[in-house]
C-alpha cells in the first residue's frame, strides 16, 4: 500500500495511491461516504492509532484496487498538491549506511576508510520541524554557499520498542520512502571542524515523500542482506537529476549496515515510538561533495557544482516514486 498526503481543493487528506500510480484516493472522502469518519491526515498520526484502523484501511484498499470502488472518488495525481506523508516526525535520524559514499568522501579528502565504519551503524539527529514534501526548498544567503541534496531512502516506524534485536526489527518498519538531506556546506564543515554536528549545515530542510510504501508491496523485489548482515534487503534502483540531468545512481540494496541494524543500534537502551523516521545516509554518487572531490582527485582543476536558486532536483526510487523539489531564495 502506498500513504500520501496531499492537498485538494483546499482540503487535507491522507489517502492512497492507485496501482497504477494515476490516482488517489482520500480515505477521509471515503470515511465520510461510508458513513465512518477516518480522522488522520498524516501518517505518524494514522500510526499512533492503527490498530483501531488498519483492518478498516486493508478493506477500503482491496475494494478501491480489486474490485474498483469508491473511483467516483479517486483524484488524478497529477492535479494534487503532495505535500510530505510525515507532518511532523516524532524524531528524525539519519544514518551513514552506503560503504560506497563513505569511502569516497574520505578518500577525496586524503583519509582512509575508517575501521569502526565496519563495527557499528551510526547515525545523527536532524532537525524534526524543518520536513517538507515535494516542491520549493527556502533558503537563507549562507545555504548557498555550496548548497548541496543527497539521495536517501528513509523508514517510518509502524510501533513502539526499545532493544529491539535486528533478527526482529524490520517488524518495527511500517513503509519506505525517498529522502533529500538538503546540505548547506559551507556551514557543515566549518561546525564540524569543532567535532560536533552536523547542526546548521543540515537543520533547515529534510524533504521526504512523495509517498510512503508498506515493505509488502516491495517483496518482489527482495534480496540478500551484505555477508555477516542480517535485515530486509530491496533492491530498488535510485536516482537524482539535477536540472533534468542525471547525476547519482545506484540501489537501495547498496546499503552495506541494514535497516533492522540500524534500528537495533538506535534502539538501545531508549524508545522508539511509531512515526519515528530513519534516514539511510547517502547512496553511493548521491551528493555534489562527493561527485566534487572524485572529480577533482582525478583532475585537481575541474570545476566543482553546487545548487543555487532555481535549480530543480528530483529524487526517484524504484516503487518510491520522484520526490520533486526547486530552490528558492527565502
Amino acid at each position: 500500500m502506498k500513504f500520501l498526503r496531499f492537498i485538494w481543493q483546499q482540503e487535507e487528506s491522507l489517502g492512497i495511491l492507485h496501482k497504477s500510480g494515476q490516482f488517489a484516493l482520500s480515505l477521509n472522502a471515503v470515511g465520510r461516504t461510508v458513513g465512518r469518519r477516518f480522522p488522520f491526515q498524516d501518517i505518524e498520526s494514522y500510526l499512533n492509532d492503527r490498530l483501531s484502523w488498519e483492518s478498516w484501511v486493508e478493506w477500503v484498499f482491496h475494494r478501491y484496487q480489486d474490485r474498483g470502488d469508491f473511483e467516483e472518488l479517486q483524484v488524478p495525481y497529477a492535479v494534487l498538491r503532495v505535500l510530505s506523508p510525515v507532518r511532523r516526525p516524532v524524531s528524525l535520524r539519519d544514518g551513514y549506511a552506503f560503504r560506497q559514499h563513505v569511502e569516497a568522501a574520505r578518500r577525496n579528502r586524503g583519509l582512509g576508510m575508517i575501521p569502526e565504519f565496519d563495527q557499528f551503524p551510526v547515525f545523527y539527529f536532524s532537525n524534526a520541524l524543518a520536513v517538507t514534501g515535494p516542491g520549493p526548498i527556502y533558503v537563507e544567503p549562507r545555504h548557498l554557499e555550496k548548497l548541496d541534496f543527497e539521495l536517501e531512502v528513509a523508514v517510518i516506524l509502524g510501533k513502539s520498542g526499545r532493544n529491539i534485536p535486528a533478527h526482529k526489527a524490520d517488524e518495527y518498519i511500517f513503509g519506505y520512502m525517498l529522502m533529500n538531506d538538503w546540505s548547506a556546506r559551507t556551514l557543515q564543515m566549518e561546525e564540524m571542524k569543532l567535532n560536533l554536528g552536523p547542526a546548521k549545515g543540515k537543520d533547515f530542510a529534510t524533504s521526504l515523500g512523495p509517498w510512503v510504501v508498506t515493505p509488502d508491496e516491495l517483496e518482489p523485489y527482495r534480496t540478500n542482506p551484505p555477508t555477516g548482515h542480517i535485515g530486509n534487503t530491496f533492491k530498488l534502483t535510485l536516482q537524482a537529476e539535477v536540472n533534468n540531468t542525471p547525476v547519482s545512481y545506484g540501489y537501495l540494496s547498496d546499503m552495506s549496515w541494514t535497516f533492522a541494524e540500524i534500528l537495533e543500534r538506535v534502539s538501545y537502551g531508549v524508545e522508539v515510538l511509531p512515526g519515528e523516521v530513519i534516514g539511510s545516509g547517502t547512496v553511493g554518487t548521491g551528493c555534489f561533495l562527493e561527485i566534487n572531490g572524485s572529480r577533482r582527485l582525478e583532475n585537481p582543476e575541474a570545476p566543482e557544482t553546487w545548487l543555487g536558486p532555481g535549480d530543480e532536483v528530483v529524487l526517484i526510487g524504484q516503487e518510491l516514486g520522484q520526490l520533486y523539489n526547486v530552490i528558492r531564495t527565502a
